[in-house]
Order: structure tokens, then sequence, then C-alpha cells
């Protein structure tokens, strides 16, 4: 998925995880959901939602149920406030151990786990794409001598990848970072096993330490690193686990430059790897033990509304079709090629994919999916990415440029994260931008949403909240005018987002430069706008046709 920056070395992005066991009340409501507020009434930079709703009933227009696919890291099933927007196969008898409706995945009741095994297994970390890429390339190309120019043009490929892998594995690694987790880790691991213990609790963050007065000499150290980090990130909302689950990472890179990566997904999934076409593998638990990601970003689009608890998604009348296909690493594109055929197959009109890598060594099957997409009218929707880069310049996958060199697809919505005067200004300090390659921001700090735990909720940032506030969107489009063709979704979506008339700041630097500078429309989505054009662009059409009858 989307990758954060070091909590250590970084503090252009971090998760939040504010949880609240109860409902909440309506004011911490209004300021949680900033978002899908209106700037001309609240001030806040949201998406006008209110006003879109109130301009659908002011116009008595009706909605149609539609299916949103979400790929990602999984779902609570058992969420209050999602459980009764999941999908459900129609033609599938839940529990049988049987595949009823004989499309190759049995039990497949609310959506489909490709990175799990048929004994039950699921695959939760996985390696870095440019980890898999440099190893799988470095016997052929390792201290040979080559003249690029005699090569043919899958050789130049490979290798041109192999260079690529090599300078990004190898010049990743910062030793000292590497020696400095290697020795505080064992410490930081003990003190948590203490602080656990004493506030029972799994997960906790820097605000559970701030009234924790432990004795424990290890506990005090953990503590009071935690908290030290929370004070360089401006948040208490950062958590052991976050922080544990960094500092893995940091050592599964630097481990990737000497040794091949761990085959953490073949050892449980089993199929034949280099074979798109051998789909049928997985297993029906979608929830699987990382269901965080995909939790939340299912809730941003379409959380039931109007219920009294939780939150209000962006669109009301959606079921959700989640396919797993995102571990706590680099996702493969054969699994991400197969779940969007798989959603697309089950009738998704829209697709969320919150998730992105450096690396695509089968990019051909991910672009033979988007095309697939296209041609059966899904819209696709992806996030931009957390690196606070140039995505025109720097590679950022999945994308819609075709490997092949033969155009692109037009089903497409790149987004980019924005914010609040409130919370760091118009524009992500982590998103990455691009005046050709990123289509629009839409709000991606501190959004709060449903996480696992079936009561629970609480804020997270990134591209990936930004991604689903556009399928949100487009979702609801299709909802009240299911005439839409996904192109004229897209179009809608893109021509009806509201200038930026300010400065803003370039991602990851404190200078000040024009939004079109960082995207092609320059814009912020926005509900309101987007339904009124809508409207407004099928009753043209209507009316073009009726003249064509005459």
């Amino acid at each position: 998925m989307n990758k954060r920056n070091g909590l250590l070395f970084s503090i252009l992005f971090f998760s939040t995880l504010a949880f609240a066991q109860e409902s909440v009340t309506k004011e911490e409501k209004n300021k949680n959901n900033w978002h899908l507020l209106d700037k001309t009434t609240t001030g806040f930079n949201g998406i006008s939602l209110d006003k879109a709703y109130d301009y659908l009933k002011s116009k008595k227009i009706k909605s149609t149920k539609v299916i949103v696919g979400v790929i990602d890291s999984g779902i609570d099933t058992l969420h209050e406030d999602l459980k009764s927007v999941l999908w459900t196969n129609p033609r599938e008898i839940p529990g049988n151990g049987k595949d009823d409706d004989k499309n190759g995945y049995i039990d497949d009741v609310h959506g489909w786990n490709f990175i799990g095994g048929k004994d039950g297994r699921n695959v939760k970390e996985d390696s870095y794409e440019g980890a898999r890429v440099y190893h799988a390339l470095r016997p052929k190309w390792d201290d040979k001598a080559i003249e690029l120019d005699s090569l043919n043009p899958a050789d130049k490929s490979s290798f041109n990848m192999y260079l690529k892998s090599k300078e990004k594995v190898l010049g990743d690694i910062n030793e000292t970072e590497v020696s400095f987790i290697k020795s505080m880790l064992p410490g930081i691991k003990a003190g948590d096993s203490v602080l656990r213990k004493e506030l029972n609790k799994e997960e906790y963050n820097g605000n559970d330490l701030l009234n924790n007065n432990t004795t424990d000499p290890s506990a005090k150290k953990t503590k009071s690193f935690i908290l030290r980090i929370c004070k360089a990130n401006n948040s208490n909302d950062i958590t052991n686990q976050q922080l544990l689950e960094e500092f893995d990472g940091q050592l599964r890179k630097a481990d990737a430059a000497t040794n091949p990566p761990p085959a953490y997904r073949k050892d449980i999934v089993k199929d034949d790897e280099t074979n798109v076409n051998d789909r049928f593998y997985g297993n029906n638990d979608i929830m699987a033990s990382t269901p965080f990601h995909g939790t939340h970003c299912s809730g941003i689009i379409g959380a039931q509304r109007n219920n009294n608890i939780g939150i209000d998604g962006v669109a009301d009348n959606v079921r959700i079709i989640m396919a797993r296909a995102v571990p706590d690493g680099d996702e493969h594109d054969k699994d991400i090629a197969n779940a969007i055929r798989y959603e697309v197959d089950n009738g998704a009109k829209v697709i969320s994919m919150s998730f992105g890598k450096d690396f695509s060594p089968e990019k051909n099957w991910v672009d033979d999916a988007f095309i697939y997409a296209e041609k059966k009218g899904v819209l696709l929707v992806h996030a931009a990415g957390n690196d606070a880069k140039n995505i025109d310049s720097a590679d950022n996958f999945p994308n819609p440029v075709f490997v092949n060199g033969k155009g692109r697809a037009k089903n497409v919505i790149t987004v980019g994260a924005s914010g609040d005067s409130t919370n760091g200004g118009y524009t992500a300090s982590f998103s990455n931008y691009g005046k050709n390659e990123v289509d629009v921001f839409a709000p991606g700090v501190k959004i709060y949403s449903t996480i696992p735990g079936g009561n629970t909720y609480g804020n997270a940032s990134g591209t990936s909240m930004a991604c689903p506030v556009v399928a949100g969107i487009a979702s609801l489009l299709f909802e009240y005018f299911p005439s839409l063709t996904a192109y004229e979704v897209k179009m809608i979506i893109e021509k009806s987002a509201v200038q930026c008339k300010e400065l803003v700041k370039k991602p990851g630097t404190s200078e000040l430069v024009s939004l079109s500078d960082l995207s092609r429309t320059g814009a912020f989505v926005n509900a309101f706008e987007a339904v009124k054009m809508a409207d407004e662009w099928v009753a043209k059409k209507a009316k073009v046709k009726s003249i064509g009858k005459k």
C-alpha cells in the first residue's frame, strides 16, 4: 500500500489512530468530518457533501444501488457502520464449502482474499518489489560488461529495471539508521511488552503513555522514546505497533541489500506466480489479520449514513466488495490484476485502489486488467502516493500509462491529498504530485473513519484516504445518474472541481506554488459541484437524444 515515510527519520507523514469506543457528540462529529464540509458555510476545505444531498433532494432524484470495489488489506466485516453496506454474493450459499456460482471462488460471500492460502493461512507481511526485482535480475546483469546499444528491446528494458532496482535497494540503506534500530530494538520490545500489560492494550499511543507511571526500567525507556517520536511528529496518536512495524520495515530493507527476500507469499498462496491466468487461488477470509487500512478506506466511501452512530460515508446507496490483495509490504502485480477482474466481474462500477509501489515487473498484466475494466465501463480511482515526489518523472505504480507505449487508460483518476488551513495547509506535506499524472486533490489529512473493532473509529492521513473520498463521489454520481459512463463521471469530477486561487505548499518543501503546478486540474474535488454538473449533463444528453428522434 502507499507507504508512509519513516516515523523516526521524517515527519512528512503519519497515520493517527484516535480510538473511540462510543458514539461521538454532534460537535465532535462536525470536527471529525471536516472533509465532508462546505468551505463557504463552515470555513473547512471539504467536499460540500451536505449541499450535494440537499441538491439531489430538491430535485427529487432517486438513487440506484451501486457496487464499489475496494482493493486493499482487508475489512472488518462485523463493523457496526459497515456490515449493512457489504456486498453479498447473491449466487453463493455462505459456509457450505462449495462454489455455488461456479466462478472459481468458493464461498466468496463478501469478496475474495488473493493473498491467502487454501489451508486458511494468510499473507500478512511481504517484501518490497524493488528487492524482489533486484534479486531476480541480479544473476543476469550483476558485474556484466553491458553495451546498451547491443541489447534487444526486452533485454534493454530488463537491464534498465535492474539498474533502477539496484539503486533503490542499495541507495535506501542508511547504515547509521540501521545500526541505531538494531541497538535499540531489543530494549524497546522489552519495554513494550511491559507497557502492553500495564495498559491492558495490545496497541497504545502517546496519549495513553502520558498518564502511565511505570516503574519498570525498560518500560520507562520505551515510554520516553515513543513520546519523543510523538513530539517530533507533533502527534501523540502514533502507536507502539506503528513504531515496531516501521523498525521491522527498515530492517527488512537493509537485509534485502544482500539477501533475497523471503518468499512470504509463495509459501502460503502456492499458486503459479508466473501465470496471471492461474486465477483461482486464495481464500474467502477478507478480514484476515490486517484489516485496518481497508476498513478505514471503506468507511470513507460508504459507511452507513444517518444511523446516528459512528460516521457517514460519502455515498448513501452502495455495496462494498473487498478484494484483499495488499500486504504489509508491496503488492504483487498478479494479485492486483486478478483483483480488478474479480471486482469488475461481480458488478463494481468504481474500484478504489489505495496502494502503490516503485516497481511493476509485470505491469502488462495490470494494464490488461485496466483495459478490461475500461471495456466494462468501470472507473478506477488510484492514490497518488505519500513520498512527496513528482510522479510525472518518478515511477509510481499502478498508473494509466501502458508499458507497451501504446497510449494510456482513460478510465483512471489519480488523486493527491489535500488538507485544510487548520491541519497544515491546503496540500498535504506527504502527498505525491504531478502536473500531468495527478488529476485532482481531495481531503487526505486526519480523516476520521471506521477502524477494526466492531464499533471503533479513528483518524488516518494519506493519499490512501483521499482516494476513497473521490471513489465515494464517483459512486454518488453513478447512484443518482446511472446513465453516466465511466468517462463522463471522470470528466465531471475533474471539471467540477473547485479551482484553488491561493498559492499552496509544494509537498515536502516550504515553496509556494500554484495547485495547477501540482495537478492536471489545479483543483479540489467537490461533491456539490459534481452532482450539479452531472444533473445538467444528463439533462443536456436527454435533450439532444430527444431532438435526434424528431
